[in-house]
């Protein structure tokens, strides 16, 4: 186990990138692996994860190491010694890491994981919202899942194949996969793999999904043959898993702010083989407004802190604004305000996020409730998923059925 030099300058330039340039860390590492054609499996798979694992425990390592914002590229080198001190690497006798204080550093480590915003390597003012939201033994159970590495989850797509199927062409490829009970089309990695390379990838057999997220299209209870709007479709992970559900019978109308958003999900359609969808960009209220009453199931995936899913964006902890939280709230209820009008009488609305925060959850969906507009509709039932408890993503989701 040694460091190669090439691996740790990619690792060292990405940081820079992402820790004073404000880049994402996911652009950054999609980037870095792509700078040298011969790098193996085991290569890339070093710098991803050194990169995650440092954008992850920024604020602990950098107090091990005693450097402050905005970092130079020394200050980087001593993060990334500390980093490889921690991880069980031999110090090579570089100029970079020469004079690396081992015992120091482990020592120091030590102590500052005494304290959990060092420890779990969290902004004070997230630590005290969460706390305060979720209570000290929530929160704490929370924040040690969500330093946790997310597992690869695939979703099977039954528009062309089934999971027994699929886990068996991909075992031929050497990726093993293992069934989850709870969940009826994933498929979990052994280990993490680049699947997007596959043949069965291209092939539109799977997409990959969290568990937690494949769990909203089957919570808003669509059948073949009906009208499904989702109101905030983005990329259309759940968009396609629907389009899965329905057998690509009736009709589903995916919705974004961002024409971008929607040529990737016409992309990913075509591949999937899901022919249902039409596509809008909500450039104006009439768009929304030519909606009203019409539809059997709206799904609003609304924009919201992301607290749920800092495990898969970790560097969205050193992004994240107190008043950005305090605006997407009032987003999120105007938000359910429009796009509740949608639904046509007897039909459902889910309202999710991967937040775990409940003043963007059950807080939300309560006060919607007590509303004008919400007194059109009737509690059915929620769902609070903490990475916690299910190892997977945090989620929250809520069905809500119209009056008739």
């Amino acid at each position: 186990m040694r460091l190669h030099r090439n691996l740790v300058y990619t690792t060292i330039d990405s940081i820079n990138a992402i820790f004073n340039n404000g880049d994402y860390a996911d652009k950054v590492v999609a980037l870095a692996l792509k700078k040298d054609k011969r790098w193996g499996s085991n290569d890339r798979k070093f710098v991803a994860e050194t990169i995650y694992d440092m954008v992850r425990w920024k604020r602990l390592y950098a107090e091990i190491a005693e450097v402050k914002e905005p970092y130079s590229r020394e200050d980087l080198w001593k993060m990334f010694a500390v980093w490889a001190v921690l991880r069980g690497y031999p110090i090579p006798d570089w100029r970079q890491l020469e004079g690396t204080p081992n015992r120091k550093i482990k020592g120091r480590f030590d102590e500052l994981s005494k304290n959990r915003v060092l420890r779990e390597s969290i902004p004070d003012w997230i630590d005290k919202l969460c706390s305060e939201e979720l209570g000290e033994e929530i929160w704490t159970q929370e924040l040690a899942a969500q330093n946790k590495q997310a597992q690869v989850i695939l979703r099977t797509n039954t528009l062309k194949t089934t999971k027994e199927k699929l886990r068996a062409i991909l075992m031929d490829l050497n990726i093993e996969t293992e069934f989850h009970q709870e969940y009826k089309d994933a498929l979990i990695l052994k280990e993490r793999a680049n699947v997007f390379l596959t043949e069965p990838f291209k092939e539109g057999f799977f997409e990959v999904q969290d568990a937690s997220s494949q769990l909203v299209a089957e919570f808003l209870d669509v059948q073949p043959g009906m009208r499904v709007v989702d109101t905030c479709a983005g990329a259309g992970g759940k968009t396609l898993h629907i389009a899965s559900l329905m057998q690509n019978k009736g009709q589903i109308i995916a919705m974004d702010l961002y024409e971008s958003k929607m040529k990737q999900l016409k992309l990913r359609a075509k591949r999937n083989g899901a022919f249902n969808i039409e596509y809008r960009i909500i450039d104006s209220t009439k768009v929304i407004k030519k909606l009203y009453d019409k539809a059997d199931r709206v799904l609003i995936d609304a924009p919201c802190s992301g607290l749920g899913v800092l495990k898969r964006n970790p560097d969205s902890k050193w992004k994240l604004q107190p008043e950005f939280i305090e605006n997407i709230k009032n987003t999120q209820q105007e938000i359910l305000q429009n796009y509740s009008k949608i639904v046509k009488p007897a039909g459902k609305l889910v309202y999710a996020t991967c937040s775990i925060l409940p003043s963007e959850n059950q807080n939300q969906i309560k006060q919607f409730l007590s509303s004008e507009q919400g007194k059109n509709f009737i509690f059915v039932k929620d769902k609070k998923i903490l990475a916690s408890e299910s190892g997977f993503d945090g989620f929250y989701m809520a069905l809500l059925e119209r009056k008739n």
